[in-house]
Protein backbone atom coordinates (compact mmCIF):
# COMPACT_ATOMS: atom_id res chain seq x y z
CA UNK A 1 0.00 0.00 0.00
CA UNK A 2 1.14 3.44 -0.88
CA UNK A 3 2.32 5.74 2.10
CA UNK A 4 -0.42 8.23 2.77
CA UNK A 5 0.67 12.12 2.52
CA UNK A 6 -1.05 15.21 3.69
CA UNK A 7 -0.69 18.32 2.11
CA UNK A 8 1.92 19.37 4.50
CA UNK A 9 4.55 16.78 3.82
CA UNK A 10 4.59 17.79 0.25
CA UNK A 11 5.09 21.66 1.15
CA UNK A 12 8.34 21.54 -0.74
CA UNK A 13 6.81 20.66 -4.19
CA UNK A 14 5.22 24.19 -3.93
CA UNK A 15 7.91 26.43 -3.29
CA UNK A 16 7.27 28.61 -6.09
CA UNK A 17 3.40 28.94 -4.76
CA UNK A 18 5.32 31.34 -1.71
CA UNK A 19 7.97 33.09 -3.20
CA UNK A 20 8.36 36.95 -2.71
CA UNK A 21 4.80 36.43 -0.69
CA UNK A 22 3.63 37.48 3.09
CA UNK A 23 2.23 34.19 4.19
CA UNK A 24 -0.28 34.35 6.99
CA UNK A 25 -1.05 31.09 8.58
CA UNK A 26 -4.16 29.28 10.40
CA UNK A 27 -3.52 26.01 11.82
CA UNK A 28 -3.56 24.08 15.09
CA UNK A 29 -2.51 21.65 17.58
CA UNK A 30 -2.64 18.76 14.45
CA UNK A 31 -0.89 21.03 11.91
CA UNK A 32 2.16 18.65 12.05
CA UNK A 33 4.14 16.77 8.97
CA UNK A 34 4.52 12.76 9.03
CA UNK A 35 7.20 13.34 11.50
CA UNK A 36 5.75 15.64 13.82
CA UNK A 37 7.24 18.86 13.24
CA UNK A 38 4.88 22.13 13.42
CA UNK A 39 3.24 23.78 10.02
CA UNK A 40 4.55 26.83 11.64
CA UNK A 41 8.07 25.61 11.93
CA UNK A 42 7.79 24.44 8.55
CA UNK A 43 6.22 27.84 7.13
CA UNK A 44 8.51 29.74 9.64
CA UNK A 45 11.72 28.42 8.21
CA UNK A 46 11.17 27.74 4.41
CA UNK A 47 8.60 31.03 3.61
CA UNK A 48 8.04 34.89 4.90
CA UNK A 49 5.38 33.75 7.24
CA UNK A 50 4.24 37.30 8.98
CA UNK A 51 0.86 36.50 10.71
CA UNK A 52 -0.68 33.42 12.48
CA UNK A 53 -4.42 33.39 12.67
CA UNK A 54 -6.17 31.53 15.81
CA UNK A 55 -9.23 29.41 15.54
CA UNK A 56 -10.82 28.00 18.37
CA UNK A 57 -8.39 26.47 21.31
CA UNK A 58 -5.10 28.48 19.71
CA UNK A 59 -2.59 27.62 17.13
CA UNK A 60 -0.78 25.39 19.66
CA UNK A 61 -4.42 24.10 21.53
CA UNK A 62 -3.62 26.22 24.58
CA UNK A 63 -6.93 28.03 24.86
CA UNK A 64 -10.25 26.46 26.62
CA UNK A 65 -12.47 25.56 24.24
CA UNK A 66 -15.37 28.16 23.95
CA UNK A 67 -12.48 30.46 25.56
CA UNK A 68 -11.95 33.59 23.25
CA UNK A 69 -8.67 34.44 22.01
CA UNK A 70 -6.47 37.33 22.28
CA UNK A 71 -4.12 38.67 20.26
CA UNK A 72 -0.42 37.26 21.06
CA UNK A 73 2.68 36.90 20.22
CA UNK A 74 3.93 33.39 19.30
CA UNK A 75 6.94 32.53 21.89
CA UNK A 76 8.49 29.87 19.88
CA UNK A 77 8.71 31.73 16.91
CA UNK A 78 7.88 35.65 17.86
CA UNK A 79 5.16 35.72 15.19
CA UNK A 80 1.92 37.97 15.72
CA UNK A 81 -1.01 35.77 16.15
CA UNK A 82 -4.53 37.67 15.26
CA UNK A 83 -8.05 35.84 16.84
CA UNK A 84 -10.33 34.14 14.66
CA UNK A 85 -12.52 33.49 17.84
CA UNK A 86 -13.76 36.64 19.46
CA UNK A 87 -16.81 37.43 21.05
CA UNK A 88 -18.22 39.74 18.35
CA UNK A 89 -16.57 37.75 15.14
CA UNK A 90 -14.91 34.75 13.73
CA UNK A 91 -13.58 36.73 10.28
CA UNK A 92 -10.65 38.12 9.02
CA UNK A 93 -10.11 41.79 9.83
CA UNK A 94 -8.87 44.01 6.98
CA UNK A 95 -6.26 45.19 9.26
CA UNK A 96 -5.43 41.24 9.22
CA UNK A 97 -5.84 40.84 5.66
CA UNK A 98 -3.60 44.20 4.76
CA UNK A 99 -0.57 42.04 6.54
CA UNK A 100 -0.60 39.23 4.07
CA UNK A 101 -0.60 38.38 0.07
CA UNK A 102 -1.76 34.38 0.87
CA UNK A 103 -3.22 32.40 3.80
CA UNK A 104 -2.57 29.01 4.51
CA UNK A 105 -4.89 26.76 6.04
CA UNK A 106 -3.18 23.56 7.84
CA UNK A 107 -6.06 22.00 10.26
CA UNK A 108 -6.98 18.18 10.40
CA UNK A 109 -10.62 17.78 9.84
CA UNK A 110 -13.08 15.08 11.30
CA UNK A 111 -15.77 14.86 8.67
CA UNK A 112 -18.43 16.19 10.62
CA UNK A 113 -20.63 19.06 9.70
CA UNK A 114 -20.95 20.23 13.66
CA UNK A 115 -16.88 20.42 13.94
CA UNK A 116 -16.10 24.19 13.61
CA UNK A 117 -12.64 24.77 12.02
CA UNK A 118 -14.37 24.07 8.85
CA UNK A 119 -16.14 27.09 8.71
CA UNK A 120 -12.94 28.99 9.98
CA UNK A 121 -11.67 27.82 6.72
CA UNK A 122 -14.80 28.62 4.79
CA UNK A 123 -14.98 32.46 6.74
CA UNK A 124 -11.42 32.83 5.76
CA UNK A 125 -11.79 31.22 2.06
CA UNK A 126 -14.72 34.14 1.29
CA UNK A 127 -12.77 37.07 3.49
CA UNK A 128 -9.87 36.29 0.82
CA UNK A 129 -11.99 36.05 -1.97
CA UNK A 130 -13.22 39.40 -1.54
CA UNK A 131 -10.08 41.19 -0.93
CA UNK A 132 -8.41 39.79 -3.66
CA UNK A 133 -5.61 37.80 -1.50
CA UNK A 134 -4.50 33.68 -2.74
CA UNK A 135 -5.59 30.73 -0.33
CA UNK A 136 -3.67 27.90 0.03
CA UNK A 137 -5.55 24.41 1.96
CA UNK A 138 -2.87 22.06 2.77
CA UNK A 139 -5.06 19.23 2.31
CA UNK A 140 -5.64 15.97 4.87
CA UNK A 141 -7.17 13.02 4.04
CA UNK A 142 -11.02 12.47 5.66
CA UNK A 143 -10.69 10.44 8.35
CA UNK A 144 -14.07 8.93 7.95
CA UNK A 145 -13.36 7.79 4.01
CA UNK A 146 -14.33 10.02 1.65
CA UNK A 147 -17.20 8.10 0.53
CA UNK A 148 -19.82 7.51 3.41
CA UNK A 149 -22.43 10.33 3.51
CA UNK A 150 -24.87 10.48 6.10
CA UNK A 151 -27.60 12.51 7.59
CA UNK A 152 -30.23 15.36 6.72
CA UNK A 153 -28.91 18.58 4.83
CA UNK A 154 -28.54 21.61 6.81
CA UNK A 155 -31.72 23.97 5.81
CA UNK A 156 -31.49 27.72 5.01
CA UNK A 157 -32.17 29.98 8.04
CA UNK A 158 -30.22 27.09 10.53
CA UNK A 159 -27.02 28.79 9.43
CA UNK A 160 -24.53 28.82 12.94
CA UNK A 161 -20.79 28.10 13.73
CA UNK A 162 -22.19 24.68 14.37
CA UNK A 163 -23.33 24.28 10.55
CA UNK A 164 -22.49 27.03 8.24
CA UNK A 165 -22.53 25.78 4.65
CA UNK A 166 -25.11 22.86 3.21
CA UNK A 167 -23.40 19.50 3.95
CA UNK A 168 -24.60 16.38 5.28
CA UNK A 169 -23.64 15.19 8.47
CA UNK A 170 -21.04 13.04 7.65
CA UNK A 171 -19.94 14.57 4.02
CA UNK A 172 -17.36 12.36 2.55
CA UNK A 173 -15.05 14.96 2.12
CA UNK A 174 -11.57 16.26 2.63
CA UNK A 175 -11.07 20.04 3.44
CA UNK A 176 -9.77 21.02 0.67
CA UNK A 177 -12.48 19.26 -1.85
CA UNK A 178 -14.92 21.77 0.99
CA UNK A 179 -13.65 24.64 -0.06
CA UNK A 180 -13.58 23.55 -3.61
CA UNK A 181 -17.25 23.10 -3.51
CA UNK A 182 -18.15 26.22 -1.57
CA UNK A 183 -15.68 28.45 -3.79
CA UNK A 184 -17.60 27.62 -6.88
CA UNK A 185 -21.16 26.99 -5.62
CA UNK A 186 -21.10 30.01 -3.56
CA UNK A 187 -19.43 32.13 -6.75
CA UNK A 188 -16.44 33.53 -4.20
CA UNK A 189 -14.38 33.01 -7.05
CA UNK A 190 -11.22 33.16 -4.62
CA UNK A 191 -8.01 32.51 -5.91
CA UNK A 192 -7.72 29.24 -4.87
CA UNK A 193 -4.60 26.23 -4.45
CA UNK A 194 -5.05 22.57 -2.84
CA UNK A 195 -1.69 21.10 -1.89
CA UNK A 196 -2.99 17.11 -2.26
CA UNK A 197 -2.54 14.56 0.16
CA UNK A 198 -1.11 11.32 -1.92
CA UNK A 199 -1.39 7.82 -1.44
CA UNK A 200 -4.99 8.36 -0.01
CA UNK A 201 -7.91 6.49 -1.48
CA UNK A 202 -11.79 7.48 -0.84
CA UNK A 203 -12.49 4.19 0.98
CA UNK A 204 -9.82 4.75 3.66
CA UNK A 205 -10.41 4.83 7.16
CA UNK A 206 -7.95 6.20 9.60
CA UNK A 207 -6.58 2.77 10.76
CA UNK A 208 -5.99 1.89 6.83
CA UNK A 209 -3.45 4.68 6.52
CA UNK A 210 -0.98 3.83 9.14
CA UNK A 211 -0.72 7.52 10.31
CA UNK A 212 -0.52 8.00 14.28
CA UNK A 213 -3.57 9.82 15.61
CA UNK A 214 -3.21 13.35 16.48
CA UNK A 215 -6.32 14.71 19.20
CA UNK A 216 -8.04 16.99 16.75
CA UNK A 217 -9.33 18.64 19.75
CA UNK A 218 -9.53 17.21 23.26
CA UNK A 219 -13.34 16.44 22.93
CA UNK A 220 -12.37 13.96 19.94
CA UNK A 221 -9.43 11.98 21.50
CA UNK A 222 -9.64 8.83 19.50
CA UNK A 223 -11.02 7.66 15.65
CA UNK A 224 -13.53 5.68 17.17
CA UNK A 225 -14.96 9.03 19.21
CA UNK A 226 -14.66 10.57 15.54
CA UNK A 227 -16.77 7.73 14.18
CA UNK A 228 -19.56 7.97 16.50
CA UNK A 229 -19.21 12.08 16.82
CA UNK A 230 -22.16 12.76 13.77
CA UNK A 231 -24.80 10.88 16.08
CA UNK A 232 -23.63 11.48 19.72
CA UNK A 233 -22.94 14.74 19.24
CA UNK A 234 -27.04 15.87 18.88
CA UNK A 235 -27.33 15.39 22.84
CA UNK A 236 -24.95 18.87 23.17
CA UNK A 237 -28.19 20.35 22.30
CA UNK A 238 -30.40 17.77 25.03
CA UNK A 239 -29.84 17.76 29.38
CA UNK A 240 -28.12 14.00 28.53
CA UNK A 241 -24.16 14.33 28.46
CA UNK A 242 -22.74 13.64 25.50
CA UNK A 243 -19.78 12.30 27.91
CA UNK A 244 -17.80 15.37 27.78
CA UNK A 245 -16.00 15.83 30.57
CA UNK A 246 -15.24 11.68 30.70
CA UNK A 247 -12.52 10.38 28.76
CA UNK A 248 -14.69 8.94 26.81
CA UNK A 249 -16.44 11.77 25.16
CA UNK A 250 -19.34 10.92 22.76
CA UNK A 251 -18.98 7.66 23.21
CA UNK A 252 -20.76 7.66 26.46
CA UNK A 253 -24.06 9.13 26.75
CA UNK A 254 -25.78 9.45 29.86
CA UNK A 255 -27.54 11.19 32.88
CA UNK A 256 -27.91 11.37 36.72
CA UNK A 257 -31.91 10.30 35.50
CA UNK A 258 -31.25 7.38 33.33
CA UNK A 259 -31.12 3.98 34.14
CA UNK A 260 -28.08 2.50 32.36
CA UNK A 261 -29.09 -1.44 32.19
CA UNK A 262 -32.76 -0.74 30.82
CA UNK A 263 -31.62 1.88 28.52
CA UNK A 264 -28.49 -0.46 27.07
CA UNK A 265 -31.32 -3.36 26.59
CA UNK A 266 -33.43 -1.49 24.71
CA UNK A 267 -30.44 0.31 22.09
CA UNK A 268 -29.12 -3.29 21.67
CA UNK A 269 -32.52 -5.01 21.00
CA UNK A 270 -32.46 -2.79 17.66
CA UNK A 271 -29.75 -4.31 16.35
CA UNK A 272 -27.82 -1.41 15.12
CA UNK A 273 -25.23 -2.04 12.74
CA UNK A 274 -21.64 -1.78 13.68
CA UNK A 275 -22.15 -1.59 17.51
CA UNK A 276 -22.95 -2.47 20.69
CA UNK A 277 -23.97 -1.31 24.13
CA UNK A 278 -22.83 -1.41 27.24
CA UNK A 279 -24.82 -0.25 30.68
CA UNK A 280 -22.14 2.22 32.24
CA UNK A 281 -22.08 4.77 35.30
CA UNK A 282 -19.71 8.07 34.61
CA UNK A 283 -19.35 11.37 36.73
CA UNK A 284 -18.44 14.35 34.80
CA UNK A 285 -15.36 16.53 35.44
CA UNK A 286 -16.75 19.53 33.74
CA UNK A 287 -19.79 20.26 31.11
CA UNK A 288 -23.18 18.79 31.92
CA UNK A 289 -24.08 17.07 35.35
CA UNK A 290 -20.12 17.90 36.32
CA UNK A 291 -19.55 15.87 39.64
CA UNK A 292 -23.08 13.88 39.29
CA UNK A 293 -23.07 10.09 39.10
CA UNK A 294 -24.95 9.35 35.56
CA UNK A 295 -25.95 6.34 34.56
CA UNK A 296 -25.80 5.65 30.74
CA UNK A 297 -24.30 3.96 27.92
CA UNK A 298 -21.41 3.46 26.49
CA UNK A 299 -21.19 2.43 22.97
CA UNK A 300 -18.82 -0.10 21.67
CA UNK A 301 -17.63 0.09 17.93
CA UNK A 302 -18.02 -3.54 16.80
CA UNK A 303 -17.30 -2.46 13.05
CA UNK A 304 -16.45 0.74 12.18
CA UNK A 305 -17.61 0.25 8.30
CA UNK A 306 -21.20 -0.56 9.21
CA UNK A 307 -21.49 1.90 11.24
CA UNK A 308 -24.39 4.78 11.04
CA UNK A 309 -23.36 7.64 13.22
CA UNK A 310 -26.39 9.95 12.67
CA UNK A 311 -29.27 6.70 12.54
CA UNK A 312 -27.65 5.41 15.89
CA UNK A 313 -27.75 8.91 17.72
CA UNK A 314 -30.87 9.86 16.37
CA UNK A 315 -32.40 6.16 17.98
CA UNK A 316 -30.57 6.83 20.77
CA UNK A 317 -32.26 10.27 21.36
CA UNK A 318 -35.52 8.76 21.04
CA UNK A 319 -35.45 6.31 23.29
CA UNK A 320 -34.62 8.02 25.66
CA UNK A 321 -36.90 10.90 25.00
CA UNK A 322 -39.98 8.02 24.67
CA UNK A 323 -38.58 5.95 27.67
CA UNK A 324 -36.85 8.13 30.49
CA UNK A 325 -38.77 10.87 32.55
CA UNK A 326 -36.42 14.24 32.87
CA UNK A 327 -35.37 14.16 28.83
CA UNK A 328 -35.33 17.67 27.55
CA UNK A 329 -33.79 19.69 24.74
CA UNK A 330 -31.79 22.60 26.05
CA UNK A 331 -33.50 26.55 25.64
CA UNK A 332 -31.68 28.69 23.14
CA UNK A 333 -28.18 29.88 23.85
CA UNK A 334 -29.38 33.70 23.63
CA UNK A 335 -33.14 35.56 23.43
CA UNK A 336 -33.93 35.77 20.08
CA UNK A 337 -31.59 32.12 18.72
CA UNK A 338 -32.70 29.05 17.74
CA UNK A 339 -32.46 25.91 20.33
CA UNK A 340 -28.79 24.48 20.11
CA UNK A 341 -30.34 20.89 18.64
CA UNK A 342 -32.08 23.31 16.18
CA UNK A 343 -28.98 24.44 14.80
CA UNK A 344 -26.45 21.10 15.61
CA UNK A 345 -29.77 19.53 13.27
CA UNK A 346 -29.89 22.53 10.08
CA UNK A 347 -33.50 21.78 10.87
CA UNK A 348 -36.61 22.24 13.53
CA UNK A 349 -37.53 18.35 12.79
CA UNK A 350 -35.82 16.93 16.44
CA UNK A 351 -38.15 18.95 18.21
CA UNK A 352 -41.76 17.92 16.58
CA UNK A 353 -44.21 16.79 19.17
CA UNK A 354 -44.09 12.96 17.97
CA UNK A 355 -41.68 12.91 15.32
CA UNK A 356 -41.84 9.61 13.27
CA UNK A 357 -38.35 8.37 13.64
CA UNK A 358 -38.52 6.22 10.71
CA UNK A 359 -40.07 8.56 8.11
CA UNK A 360 -37.45 11.39 9.34
CA UNK A 361 -34.06 8.81 8.75
CA UNK A 362 -35.57 7.71 5.21
CA UNK A 363 -35.99 11.41 4.55
CA UNK A 364 -32.26 11.73 5.66
CA UNK A 365 -31.12 8.84 3.39
CA UNK A 366 -32.57 11.11 0.41
CA UNK A 367 -30.54 14.33 1.60
CA UNK A 368 -27.73 11.95 1.71
CA UNK A 369 -28.00 10.76 -1.48
CA UNK A 370 -28.89 13.70 -3.51
CA UNK A 371 -25.52 15.36 -1.70
CA UNK A 372 -23.66 12.42 -2.16
CA UNK A 373 -24.43 12.41 -5.99
CA UNK A 374 -23.85 16.68 -5.61
CA UNK A 375 -20.18 16.79 -4.25
CA UNK A 376 -18.87 14.25 -6.68
CA UNK A 377 -17.98 17.06 -9.51
CA UNK A 378 -15.71 18.21 -6.69
CA UNK A 379 -13.67 15.21 -5.58
CA UNK A 380 -9.54 15.60 -6.02
CA UNK A 381 -9.10 11.43 -5.36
Amino acid sequence: MATVFNGIDRIGEYASLFEGKRIGLITSPTGLDRDFVSTIQILRDSVNLVAMFSPEHGVRGDQEAGGMVDTYVDPQTGVPVYSLYRKDSKRLTPEMLDLVDLIVYDIQDVGVRYYTFIYTMLYALEDCAKAGKEFVVLDRINPLDGVTVEGNVLKPGYESFVGNYPLSVRYGLTAGEVALMANEEKGWNGELHVVRCTGWERSMHFPDTKRLWVLPSLGVPRYETALLYGGTCLFEGTNVSEGRGTTLPFEMVGAPFIDGQKLADLMNAQKLPGVRFRPAFFKPTTSKHQGQLCGGVQIHVTNPRAVQAVETGVRLMYVIKENVEGFAFLPPLKEGSRPFIDLLGGDSIYRAESPDVEAMLERFRAESEAFAARKQQYHLY
